[in-house]
């Protein structure tokens, strides 16, 4: 009985400890100096939260003279998070995506709860990601691009079927850069094509019979402006997401009415 007491407290606390917000971080820019002294100077866990903070994959964050480094380091990726812990909009879905374009970072929502977020790379100003609500669709492990048969897009998850747009693993430059898609750091990827809910269809596949994970695409990146997340100011301030999303394509989540 005792030992079933002291478990039931270690599980409450730790519920607690779960639901505290972290105090304010603070940033620093450090010079990039190599993969070797990276990796000595960083644990793996913290290499990865400086690449979702600088927007980068690994390669691309080497390109750098400078980098984004937080002054106080947690092991937990959403005190990291550029985007709100909770957001009203999203209470409405079990599951909810959003991707915040002017800040080039994806955000997944559990009944309005911030679960995952992560650096974004999508379209270049040529061949921008559309904004407006959408629906996850169906998804592929490997997924070789209609634009180019060359490219192999690795937990690939549709959600504009027409066009074939999607989620998916790809390098992250630090600015948008694909052909509209949207691209994800490897871990990130392999979560949302894990987490995320496809469509249902009937058993002919010609009947939308469930709509899958929605998905918000907000804002337009500024090509001219220096990227926010560089600014040190910046960042110790959260993105304000609307209660009510300004979009054309908004659509109510209604599986009997795709």
């Amino acid at each position: 009985m005792r030992f079933l007491v002291v478990l039931n407290l270690t599980c409450w606390a730790a519920v607690i400890a779960a639901q505290t917000p972290y105090p304010p971080i603070t940033y620093h820019l450090a010079p990039v100096q190599g993969i070797k002294a990276l990796r000595t100077r960083y644990s793996s866990q913290e290499l990865i939260i400086l690449q979702k903070l600088n927007r980068r994959d690994l390669d691309h964050l080497l390109r750098l003279k400078e980098m984004v480094v937080p002054d106080q380091w947690y092991y937990n990726e959403l005190a990291y998070s550029p985007l709100p812990d909770t957001w009203s909009w999203a209470e409405q879905y079990p599951k909810a995506i959003i991707v915040h374009q002017p800040d080039q970072v994806f955000g997944a929502y559990e009944n309005g709860r911030l679960v995952r977020w992560g650096p974004v790379s999508t379209g270049r100003k040529a061949a921008p990601t559309p904004t407006g609500l959408y629906n996850l669709k169906w998804k592929a492990k490997v997924h070789i691009s209609t634009d180019n048969d060359e490219w192999r897009l690795p937990w690939y998850f549709n959600f504009i079927n027409f066009r074939g747009l999607g989620f998916h693993q790809y390098e992250l430059p630090g600015y948008p850069a694909s052909h509209a898609c949207i691209r994800l750091l490897e871990g990130d990827a392999l979560w949302i094509y894990g987490w995320g809910e496809q469509w249902t269809l009937d058993a002919k596949r010609e009947t939308l019979v469930q709509l899958g994970t929605p998905v918000l695409i907000l804002g337009q990146y500024d090509f001219n402006a220096q990227p926010p997340w560089r600014s040190i100011e910046y960042l110790i301030h959260r993105i304000v997401l609307p209660a009510i999303p300004d979009t054309q394509r908004i659509i109510p989540f209604n599986p009997q009415k795709p």
